[in-house]
């Protein structure tokens, strides 16, 4: 209905047969019917169905049916772009309403959003998130050197992180980045993560292209999967993406395609 709204607004079909007349314009009737459908798409995208609104829409309608009698008077309709860019804008109607129809004939039904669900859950298998700290150092030697200090308990990992962390977003919290994943960071760090124990400093610093660091796991987790419900949307519009593209690439298929 949308689709087909779009085409009467754009001036490119006339109004029904033996549909109420609302107004006629230089011998061209505008029906109730196309004042409706106009008036359900402006509704669709929030407005409010009212008597002013559909006052509005029949002005709109009447104004639009003369400029477009006035462009095709004066063979706009008729010059190579403007004929092109109606070709491209029916091309794309058609391809939305067809997209549509086959999501309307083949939903995504809740069995496949929960067997995807299943799926997703299940390949993050037992991974892991971490709680972490860590002191960000331009040189390898004074790195070693806070390290140590830290190992023989001279200093504490929140004031040697305010006082010589060059990373300036966590150095300000003593060192933390709170929970993620160890896969969030860069691979030398990711490792240094993975293979420490809670609690544990590294052994020693840790190099990646922003320098050493000192790192020191607070904590660990196995990591939480979301709820079914609060992941719905996304699966379901996934899904629906996965469709379409099924569709496409079997139309692609059948389709006798000769490139020259």
């Amino acid at each position: 209905m949308k689709r087909i709204t779009a085409l009467i607004v754009a001036g490119l079909i006339a109004a029904p047969i033996h549909a109420k007349t609302i107004a006629t314009v230089n011998g061209q009737d505008i029906s109730q019917e196309q004042l409706d459908g106009f008036v359900s798409l402006l509704v669709s995208q929030g407005a409010t169905d009212n008597e002013e609104l559909r006052n509005q829409v029949k002005q709109e309608l009447i104004h639009r049916t003369a400029a477009v009698q006035a462009a095709e008077k004066a063979g706009i309709d008729k010059q190579p772009e403007v004929r092109q860019e109606l070709e491209l804008a029916r091309q794309g109607i058609l391809v939305r309403a067809l997209m549509q129809d086959y999501l309307e004939k083949n939903p995504v039904s809740d069995a496949d959003i929960k067997a995807e669900y299943d799926a997703m859950k299940k390949a993050e298998g037992d991974k892991k998130e971490y709680k972490v700290r860590h002191i960000l150092i331009e040189d390898e030697d004074e790195a070693k050197k806070i390290l140590a200090d830290l190992k023989a308990k001279k200093v504490k990992f929140e004031d040697a992180a305010k006082e010589h962390s060059i990373d300036p977003g966590s150095g300000s919290r003593g060192g933390e980045l709170g929970w993620a994943q160890a896969d969030n960071y860069v691979p030398e760090f990711a490792k240094a993560v993975e293979n420490q124990k809670k609690g544990e400093l590294s052994d020693k610093p840790v190099k990646s292209q922003f320098g050493w660091h000192i790192v020191q796991v607070d904590d660990s987790r196995d990591l939480e999967f979301p709820e079914l419900d609060a992941v719905k949307p996304q699966i379901t519009e996934m899904l629906r993406q996965k469709k379409l593209s099924d569709f496409q690439n079997e139309l692609m298929e059948k389709a006798d395609v000769k490139e020259q």
